[in-house]
Order: C-alpha cells, then sequence, then structure tokens
C-alpha cells in the first residue's frame, strides 16, 4: 500500500508531465498519451488525500475501542455471522491468510485505478461519471470515517491480525495520527462495489459479471483479515448508494430550476417594458412648444 507522501509525490509527477506533454505536443502519440497522465495524476492525487484523511480520525483508542465493542454487539444482536467465525475456517492455512493479506493490501486501489484507466481509454463517455462517483463515495467514506473505530482485531474479541501475524501489516502510527482506527466505513468495500458497477454499464461483454467476484471477494478478505466488520461494509454500500442518488436527482434539480428561471425571463422583460420613464421636464416643455 502506498504511503500518502509517496502517492501525493507521484501525482505531482505525473500531473506535471501532462500538463508539458499537452502544451508542448508535437505529434499525435504524445496528444493522446498526454491526458492518460493527466488522470493518472489526477486519481492518484485522490487516493493520496484518501490515504492522508484515515490518519484524521476523531478521539482517543480507548473511544475507538469501545465503538468497536458497540458494533460487535449490535452485530450479535441482529444476527449476523459472526467474523470470529469466518476468520475461525482458514487462519491456520498459512499461505491463504498471506494471500487474503495481499488482496487486502493491493487490489482496492489496483483495480480500481485499473478500471478507471480502461474507462478513459475504452468508454471515456462513462468516465467522468464513474470519477465523479468515486470522489463522492469517498468524500462521504472520509467524514464518517473520522469518528474513530477500532477494527475487530483491536478489540479483544478471539479475532487474530492476520497481516501482523504474518508480517505483512501495512498500518503504521504515522505522525498525523494511527489510521488503523478508521475501520468505520470500509473504502475497500465501497470501492470494489464501485469496480463491477463501472465495468457492467459500460461493457457489453458476456464476462463482465465475473467483476462481481472482486466484490464477493473484498467482503470476505477484508472480514477475514479482522480489518472490518459486516456493518463496515454495509454502511460503505449505503454511502455509495446515496452518491448515486445524488448524481441522479443533481441534474434533474438544476434541471428544474433553470427551466423555472426560463419561465419568469418574459415576465420580468414584460415588466420593465411597462415602467413608466422617468419625468423630465425640459423634454416635456419642448414637446409643447412643437
Amino acid at each position: 500500500m502506498l504511503a500518502w507522501r509517496t502517492a501525493a509525490a507521484g501525482a505531482v509527477f505525473l500531473l506535471v508531465v501532462g500538463a508539458l506533454s499537452l502544451r508542448f505536443a508535437r505529434g499525435a502519440w504524445q496528444a493522446r498519451v498526454a491526458p492518460v497522465l493527466r488522470e493518472s495524476g489526477v486519481i492518484l492525487a485522490l487516493y493520496a488525500l484518501w490515504q492522508y484523511a484515515g490518519g484524521l480520525s476523531l478521539g482517543h483508542a480507548d473511544d475507538a475501542v469501545g465503538r468497536g465493542h458497540w458494533i460487535w454487539n449490535t452485530e450479535r444482536a441482529w444476527h449476523l455471522p459472526s467474523e470470529a467465525w469466518l476468520q475461525d475456517g482458514v487462519v491456520h492455512n498459512s499461505a491463504f491468510i498471506q494471500l487474503c493479506n495481499v488482496y487486502y493490501a493491493t487490489m482496492h486501489f489496483g483495480l480500481l485505478i485499473a478500471t478507471l484507466m480502461w474507462l478513459f481509454l475504452r468508454h471515456r463517455d462513462g468516465y467522468p461519471r464513474v470519477r465523479m462517483t468515486i470522489i463522492l463515495t469517498t468524500t462521504m467514506c472520509l467524514l464518517v470515517g473520522m469518528i474513530a473505530v477500532a477494527p475487530p482485531r483491536l478489540i479483544h474479541v478471539g479475532m487474530v491480525d492476520t497481516a501482523a501475524a504474518h508480517g505483512q501489516s501495512v498500518y503504521t502510527v504515522s505522525a498525523i495520527g494511527a489510521d488503523q482506527y478508521c475501520a468505520m466505513p470500509s473504502v475497500h468495500v465501497a470501492w470494489a462495489a464501485i469496480v463491477p458497477l463501472a465495468v457492467i454499464t459500460a461493457s457489453r461483454s458476456k464476462w463482465r459479471w465475473l467483476m462481481l467476484l472482486h466484490f464477493v471477494a473484498t467482503v470476505y478478505v477484508v472480514v477475514v483479515t479482522a480489518n472490518h466488520y459486516w456493518a463496515d461494509g454495509i454502511v460503505a454500500v449505503s454511502l455509495l448508494g446515496l452518491a448515486l442518488l445524488v448524481q441522479w436527482a443533481a441534474p434533474r434539480v438544476l434541471g428544474v430550476l433553470s427551466l423555472r428561471r426560463l419561465m419568469t425571463a418574459p415576465e420580468r422583460v414584460a415588466a420593465s417594458s411597462e415602467t413608466p420613464r422617468d419625468f423630465d421636464p425640459d423634454r416635456d416643455d419642448d414637446m409643447r412648444v412643437r
């Protein structure tokens, strides 16, 4: 997993190179590559912002652990399957668990970036909509994630921190805080839901439905590695639904407002034309003389 500083530096580099390539493009090849570099920089900048904001959670570790216990107990009250039960079935399979750790650390942003690049190159008409979906969803996830919540691996409910056990942990305490207390909601799950949504709506291939396996695999991996609760994924998908609703409603609301302005414009013009002209004594005297 890239650190936010590394991602930010990469974003600046790509944006600068993309801008220079676009400014001094002398051939069709450069003109095609420049937008790709620019959009890659934008995507990497969004990733850097997500990584940075992930370390700004509010509250202390004790508060985060308390909220984690509340989520755990609420899930049991709602009779959701136990995350510990799911992990117990595979926790002793070292090779499989290490594979899950790698999937957790890399595939959430790796496949998302690959999907965005595929859209930009092959289905550019759908690219802006998906990029806005990512921005809205990630922003809402970050705002909710400002409230610190400890993941299952840190609340002592019998779950193993699989990444730490195998030396694969991506979480460190940085200068801006502990990003591992941002369990709620799961950005991994939100992004994993966006990928098949983007592919299925853009592609006509019969194989496009296989992208749903990435979503299923991500939900499984974030739970079995003790990084997230079921509730984290449920909230993440709900925020994605809210982002899609905003995108659907916004142009319609703006369209209604524009239509109202157009309908009232003739009335304003007519009212202004009927306004009496100002009284001018000199002009009236001249008219009477004539």
